[in-house]
């Protein structure tokens, strides 16, 4: 009798229990100017024959933003912060200043971030400034976008719609590639 009241009570707190929420799927907003985000993922960057991998977490606000590459395990390898007042790139024992993260990473890694554009093209959207062209798949999803003479492709998103934020996208320009692939959006 002890055992079948027992099992009555684990069957109602089972039954009571909190059900996880369904993630639902992250899409873009309809204004992007000042929309802040968070990114988790993995960037792959190819250059001069030389490969890089690491995992990426990338914070952006309005005026401010700031990129986290990590080790495997999840260390921070590097600090790259950009603002009105410049960009900073911080390794451990080593600091870097530039005027912008273009010129920065092109200091210190031999390639250039095109951050200015990049807050945009993560969000599948051209940059407000400069020249483009833009092909759309039959879902009316971004499958091409060349801006400032960047190629990005787009791979993978999270949803089959218009508007859904893509999770795979690989940007090419003069012998350096860069591969993001996002695991996580945050806006």
């Amino acid at each position: 009798m002890i055992h079948r009241a027992f099992l009555l009570y684990l069957l109602l707190l089972v039954g009571c229990a909190n059900v996880p929420p369904v993630p639902q799927p992250v899409t873009r907003p309809p204004q992007t100017e000042y929309v802040p985000f968070v990114l988790s993922g993995r960037i792959a960057v190819q250059h001069d024959g030389n490969r890089s991998l690491s995992g990426v977490r990338w914070m952006h606000r309005a005026e401010t933003d700031e990129i986290l590459l990590l080790a495997p395990l999840g260390q921070t390898m590097a600090r790259i912060r950009s603002d009105m007042q410049g960009a900073t790139l911080d390794m451990p024992f080593k600091h870097y200043v530039a005027k912008n993260a273009d010129e920065l990473t092109q200091q210190v890694l031999g390639w250039s971030l095109p951050l200015s554009g990049l807050r945009y093209w993560v969000l599948a959207l051209p940059a407000p400034k400069g020249a483009f062209d833009i092909e759309h798949d039959a879902n009316g999803q971004v499958m091409l976008l060349s801006q400032d003479g960047w190629v990005i492709r787009y791979t993978r998103y999270a949803v089959q719609t218009p508007d859904s934020l893509p999770l795979r996208l690989a940007m090419q320009r003069d012998g350096l590639e860069i591969q993001l692939l996002i695991d996580e959006w945050e806006i």
